[in-house]
């Protein structure tokens, strides 16, 4: 009796013993098959990553080539504004700047484009409708810290707001830029590119700069 119920026991253990063996089997086919799906699914998000930073290079390549190439064209068509030391380009992280000292569109004090300056809005327009379609631009005015005394202006911030609106809407009306894509800032003295100790620096500082954003820029804004 007492050999039976030992072999009952031990019969019992072995078949728990099975019973454990059978499940830690399961659950470890189980783990490997967790850590197979798991490296699987690690290698598609790398294999994602990767395709995702080269989209972002591509795109940012073609960005700076639309940008290179509009450089280009208003180097060559700004010729002379450049040469008289009245037009410079710059490629910066916000985009393609575009400075022209407030006199080549505007007598003192006043907000009315002249015709030099609508000569070479019109060559700025043409680069902007066929180089670069997609980018936003803005328009923005500056000037010197000298205080308004002769003109019906309240400060300077009013002056180069006005001078920066119009320009846009020279931008819109004339060159058929599409009124979306732009957009106006006065920044009065108040950002100055040199100190304003001379008459030759305080021109630097009376300033329209037309900035060419980068289309991811202008997509984001949108959004």
């Amino acid at each position: 009796m007492k050999n039976r119920i030992t072999f009952f026991v031990l019969s019992g253990i072995f078949l728990l013993s099975g019973c454990t063996y059978i499940q830690r089997a399961r659950r470890a086919d189980e783990l490997e098959a967790e850590n197979a799906n798991l490296k699987y699914r690690i290698t598609e998000l790398q294999k994602e990553k990767v395709n995702a930073i080269e989209r972002v290079a591509e795109q940012k390549d073609k960005e700076l080539s639309e940008l290179e190439k509009a450089k280009l064209e208003l180097e060559e068509s700004l010729k002379k504004e450049i040469g008289e030391y009245k037009a410079k380009l710059s490629m910066t992280e916000r985009g393609l700047v575009i400075t022209f000292v407030s006199e080549v569109f505007f007598n003192s004090g006043k907000d009315k484009v002249k015709q030099d300056g609508k000569s070479a809005l019109q060559k700025v327009g043409e680069v902007l409708n066929k180089d670069v379609p997609s980018s936003d631009v803005a328009v923005e005015g500056y000037t010197d810290n000298d205080p308004i005394r002769h003109s019906g202006w309240k400060s300077n911030w009013e002056l180069s707001s006005a001078r920066a609106l119009a320009v846009l809407h020279y931008l819109v009306d004339a060159c058929k830029i599409k009124p979306q894509r732009l957009s106006a800032n006065g920044y009065g003295e108040f950002r100055p590119v040199a100190p304003n100790d001379s008459e030759q620096n305080k021109q630097k500082n009376r300033r329209v700069e037309i900035v060419i954003l980068p289309s991811k820029v202008s997509k984001v804004k949108a959004n």
